[in-house]
């Protein structure tokens, strides 16, 4: 994960963001990581330097169980993404959509011909 992470700093490939996904990563290291706030701001000022902002004009409920997930679909076919990178079980099982793959972070690496992580 640091060595896709390292990738998309360097710009190796392009990294889409939306508002709302800036906002679950953000929610996620607070709550479930309890990350400190400065941190937190530290990162979203990476992302929002690194990635490409989208603002999705659609809406979806392709995953009804967790909208959220939805957020990451949306942003990946409006910023016209060719894959989707995920280790969400809710998005991996869909394994496709709107014709763009989603692959686990450890595919994704062999995918830019990476050495797999330890």
């Amino acid at each position: 994960m640091v060595q896709i992470w390292a990738d998309a700093v360097r710009q190796r490939y392009t990294l889409v963001i939306s508002p709302a996904i800036i906002r679950e990563v953000a929610r996620t290291l607070r709550h479930k990581f309890v990350w400190a706030e400065p941190e937190i701001v530290r990162l979203i000022k990476v992302l929002a330097r690194v990635g490409e902002l989208i603002t999705p004009q659609m809406t979806l409920d392709v995953i009804p169980a967790d909208p959220d997930d939805n957020r990451i679909l949306e942003c990946a076919v409006a910023g016209h993404a060719n894959v989707i990178v995920s280790g969400d079980r809710n998005l991996r099982n869909l394994r496709v959509y709107d014709g763009i793959p989603i692959v686990v972070p450890r595919d994704f690496m062999r995918m830019l011909g990476l050495p797999e992580a330890p």
